[in-house]
């Protein structure tokens, strides 16, 4: 697909969802005029009284950008312990409004030798009948000695052989490689693959063999196999392959009251720590709040302490579905003598008419991943995760999200996420934060309300000397806006002053339903999210939106 440039009188803080608030269809747009851009035809509801300047200050002016909505972790048949189609998945997908999704199917050898090829027969077919809708090839890679990570690759003529060549030589199942515990003999070699195959893939793509490949750590506090050090050492690897983790997991229709059971948790958090775990995460760790991970929903924890280093480390929210909650499809039956081994595939399912077991939501039917791309294309996709122009939303929170960072002095449009401004010792700054409230019910019915806004800020005091360390004592909230009650498209104008040294801002906020003191202390984080009781995790009455930073870089 060619990858479309923005025309230059596009709205910057315009994003699909916007347009969608004002009725009109996204889609129906792009059909017609046949340009991504066209999206923005309709004027500039959301502009920030900055945006009409292109004038350059000390710091930098971001593009302009649009919003598209993707899923990076989605399961069909081509996994053993799925059960959906392709082309369900793809449906679905289309009808709850994503632009882009990852078909990330486990590793095993049956998927290696049979399934890869057969799927991607599938994709390539899939993309030719749904041109706009962007549909990547991945794979869930099991890390040697930890958890799993999506990997997925631009198309081209070598996407599905990058990923087989990198499943079979580096996928911690296939090789033996699961030990991870302190101490025990195949440890140290188990981690040093996991960094040797995020090196491999980065030549993978400076050489030209694919044009671009990504990687992203799945649920990392589901089993605390993640630890501190793992993480920092596969991002330090190569940073423009591995660029984050998921900040909220998938399953997060887990705690339905009264479906999966009483011990029931939102994302499947439902383990304790093991051998295999990392002795230094407490045990509070191994629960969602607010369906979030520990490691991103606690204010000075883990995320932040990495953000402190002073580099970029994204966020994403996604599906992972397997099997959808109240769905009445069950899997097929295998013929006599297949089994996934040796085919590399499940059998069709079969519709019962009954509810069946599952935790999962459809892709794009409750948590979604917001890119923000100057082009509409793959490559433009990967561009925007790699840039860190990410925000994402639960129970579709909100219609769309702006955030920009500039000085005073400056005009522009400022630096929006992912960014970094260079800004001078005492120098006053505004953080514009443009909001599109939800103009519509959500998949449940309901019509969300977004009820506050905070601002977290957290200085950064570059690399770590304790690898393991997951602590950044001097980030805390440092304010809430109260925007109950207000609708449509408005932005807040937050005022920062630049101190002795570099900082960053990130935001989150929620529809005000569940909340309390966080994790650290309400002195750091007053209101945040809550553990919900195991079994009473109803996910549409607990939604909570988070974005990526903006860096400030202070010069003397």
């Amino acid at each position: 697909m060619t990858e479309q440039q923005l025309p230059s009188w596009a709205d910057p803080a315009v994003s699909p969802a916007d347009l969608d608030a004002q009725g009109v269809s996204r889609r129906g747009l792009l059909r017609r005029a046949g340009l991504f851009g066209a999206a923005f035809a309709l004027g500039s509801a959301a502009t920030p009284a900055f945006a009409a300047s292109g004038k350059r200050g000390l710091g930098s002016d971001d593009p302009h950008l649009a919003y598209l909505v993707g899923d990076h972790h989605v399961h069909s048949v081509y996994s053993h312990d799925a059960k959906y189609t392709f082309s369900q998945q793809a449906r679905a997908a289309a009808k709850y409004g994503l632009d882009w999704m990852v078909f990330n199917e486990h590793s095993n050898f049956g998927h290696a030798n049979y399934g890869a090829k057969l799927e991607h027969a599938e994709i390539v077919k899939a993309r030719a009948e749904n041109p706009r809708q962007l549909i990547f090839q991945g794979l869930e890679w099991y890390i040697p000695a930890a958890e799993h990570c999506t990997v997925f690759a631009a198309p081209g003529p070598h996407e599905t052989d990058l990923l087989t060549q990198f499943e079979l030589a580096y996928d911690g199942k296939l090789l033996g490689y699961t030990e991870g515990s302190a101490g025990a003999a195949d440890t140290a070699r188990n981690e040093a693959h996991a960094v040797k195959a995020i090196k491999w893939l980065a030549e993978q793509r400076r050489s030209g063999y694919v044009d671009d490949v990504l990687v992203i750590a799945n649920h990392p506090l589901r089993l605390g196999i993640d630890s501190p050090h793992e993480l920092r050492n596969w991002r330090d690897a190569a940073p423009e392959i591995m660029i984050g983790m998921e900040g909220a997991p998938g399953a997060q229709g887990a705690a339905i009251p009264g479906w999966r059971g009483a011990t029931s948790i939102r994302g499947e958090y439902e383990n304790k720590p093991s051998a295999q775990s990392w002795a230094g995460y407490p045990a509070e760790a191994y629960v969602t709040y607010g369906g979030f991970d520990w490691a991103t929903a606690t204010v000075g924890g883990l995320w932040d302490s990495m953000l402190a280093e002073g580099s970029l480390y994204s966020i994403t929210t996604n599906s992972d579905n397997h099997r959808t909650v109240f769905d009445t499809w069950k899997n097929g039956d295998w013929p006599a003598g297949q089994n996934f081994d040796n085919t590399g595939r499940l059998p069709d399912p079969v519709n019962t008419d009954t509810p069946q077991p599952g935790s999962d939501f459809w892709p794009g039917e409750f948590s979604r991943t917001h890119v923000g791309v100057t082009r509409y294309g793959y490559r433009a996709v990967m561009a925007g995760l790699r840039a860190g122009r990410v925000w994402v939303d639960h129970g579709h929170l909100l219609d769309g999200l702006d955030v920009r960072v500039k000085r005073d002095c400056d005009a522009g449009r400022g630096v929006t996420l992912g960014g970094r401004l260079r800004v001078r010792k005492g120098e006053k700054l505004t953080l514009y934060v443009t909001v599109t409230s939800a103009s519509r019910p959500n998949p449940q019915g309901i019509l969300p309300e977004l009820a506050h806004v905070d601002v977290i800020r957290g200085a950064v005091r570059g690399p770590v000397t304790d690898r393991d360390g997951w602590r950044a004592p001097d980030t805390k909230v440092v304010g809430t806006r109260d925007v109950s009650g207000r609708k449509g498209t408005y932005t807040l104008r937050i005022p920062l002053t630049a101190g002795d040294e570099s900082f960053y801002v990130r935001l989150r906020g929620s529809d005000g339903n569940r909340h309390g003191a966080g994790y650290l202390g309400a002195a750091i984080d007053p209101h945040g999210p809550i553990p919900h009781e195991p079994g009473n995790g109803d996910p549409w009455a607990d939604t909570w939106f988070y974005s990526n930073p903006v860096f400030i870089d202070v010069t003397g």
